[in-house]
């Protein structure tokens, strides 16, 4: 009997065990399950961030490596806790810079993008995985942060930053980042008028810049670019490409920055502008010029006291994405549908994909001569010679006398329409005359609209 009996106590312990494990495994599910960040598509008053009067041993354990640096210590762990920041874009730079500043301890982040999570942004946006394709970037690094670090409050944002609401939100958070030239503009501005600092780095290709604006009498973003590019000069990780890891180490140095500036050390990156080139492998910084007393936004007699249309002011889209240029009249180009009629009819013609060599490297349509946008701007020889020779060889093969038709294409349509503004000049004097064409859409649109297994970048 008393066998029997200790048999039965030593199974319901075993059975206690189990259900204690199965109640822990369930408070952490309905915790995790109750600090899912939610998906805020518009501004809202934020509540002050709880202030902590002590670290808990929790913390003092999760930190203790940066506690230990004189720099930072536990008052600078507690400023840490009381801080919000906005990060604007949850891309190459943006993933990054939350990781860290989420493990380092913020109080609060505020994640903002309008993008959803693509194929192609994940060899450099690494908060991101194969499963989150389609899903709002902005919730995608919020639920990533969160299981980093639990205590960090991650509030997404699914909206794009206008001037109707960057004022309201910038001023909820003490600090910012920024990627886009129209966000650039829009971003510093309402900084400048909330008078708070802005921590802005870009990655590009091979190489990388960092620099603070508006800290502590540091120059702001007007003041050293008081007039934006032209939008087609401008190039983006989408046109020009990107090394995954470049801005990785930038949106790094963007969260030293901020970590910096939160926990009380400051900035000393106000009045210089740090440059990395990953292929030399070479950092240099470049002392800026000073505090602008004539910028129309923070200086003596400000022109700009309110939020403007940047999108107008930059003539481009507050967009990462693709740009599309219109350089071009409606009979200067003609549609991939159009083109394709072209090849089906074997009408005589010249294609030329003005693609860099790499580009071409990817994909090419087979029956294309390469010369690139580059060679045409710059009259090389070789290349001119080529084509020339290509358009005699044509004109052999038409019996009438009409103009040789050249039809120009690149990956998108924006460099062709520039090569057919290069190519008309040239037509009738450096080369026989010609009719010129720009393939409006270029090789994406050749992609989803004519030939869906034709490669897509």
């Amino acid at each position: 009997m008393a066998q029997e009996a200790g048999s039965l106590k030593a199974q319901l312990k075993e059975k206690e065990k189990e259900i204690a494990a199965l109640k822990n495994k369930l408070a952490q599910l309905e915790k995790s399950h109750a600090s899912v960040p939610e998906l805020q598509d518009k501004v809202t008053p934020l509540s002050p961030l709880t202030t902590k009067p002590a670290l808990s041993n929790e913390d003092i354990m999760r930190y203790s490596r940066q506690l230990l640096l004189p720099e930072l210590g536990v008052k600078g762990q507690l400023n840490l806790s009381r801080t919000s920041v906005l990060i604007v874009g949850c891309g190459g730079l943006g993933c990054p810079l939350a990781q860290y500043l989420a493990a380092a301890g913020i109080g609060r982040l505020g994640l903002l993008d309008y993008d959803e999570v693509e194929l192609s942004n994940l060899h450099r946006q690494v908060l991101h995985g194969e499963e989150n394709q389609g899903q709002a970037k902005a919730l995608s690094a919020a639920r990533a942060v969160k299981r980093l670090n639990s205590t960090v409050e991650c509030i997404p944002y699914h909206l794009q930053l206008s001037p109707e609401n960057a004022v309201q939100l910038i001023q909820q958070y003490p600090n910012s980042y920024i990627y886009n030239v129209p966000t650039r503009y829009l971003v510093n501005d309402a900084c400048v008028l909330s008078g708070k600092p802005l921590v802005s780095a870009s990655a590009l290709r091979m190489e990388g810049q960092l620099t603070v604006y508006n800290y502590r009498g540091s120059p702001c973003y007007r003041c050293l670019y008081p007039v934006p590019p032209p939008p087609e000069t401008v190039t983006n990780c989408s046109d020009g490409g990107v090394l995954g890891v470049v801005p990785g180490i930038m949106g790094c140095f963007q969260a030293l920055e901020v970590l910096k500036i939160a926990s009380g050390q400051g900035s000393s990156c106000g009045q210089q502008l740090l440059m990395f080139d990953a292929q030399g492998f070479r950092f240099r910084s470049i002392r800026l010029r000073p505090k602008q007393a004539d910028c129309a936004v923070c200086g003596e007699s400000p022109s700009v006291t309110q939020l403007i249309d940047y999108e107008a002011f930059c003539g481009s889209a507050a967009t990462d994405k693709c740009r599309k240029l219109n350089l071009l009249s409606k009979d200067q180009r003609i549609t991939v549908q159009e083109y394709k009629s072209v090849v089906d009819n074997s009408g005589p013609h010249i294609l030329v994909d003005v693609r860099p060599t790499v580009e071409v490297d990817i994909c090419h349509l087979p029956f294309s001569l390469n010369i690139p946008l580059s060679s045409l701007e710059q009259r090389k020889s070789e290349d001119i010679r080529l084509l020339q020779q290509r358009i005699i060889q044509l004109k052999q093969q038409m019996a009438d006398d009409h103009q040789p038709p050249v039809y120009v294409i690149c990956k998108l349509g924006n460099d062709s329409q520039k090569a057919v503004q290069v190519l008309e000049k040239m037509s009738g004097s450096e080369l026989d005359s010609i009719t010129v064409k720009d393939v409006c859409g270029g090789l994406m649109a050749w992609a989803t609209k004519i030939d869906p297994a034709f490669p897509q970048y």
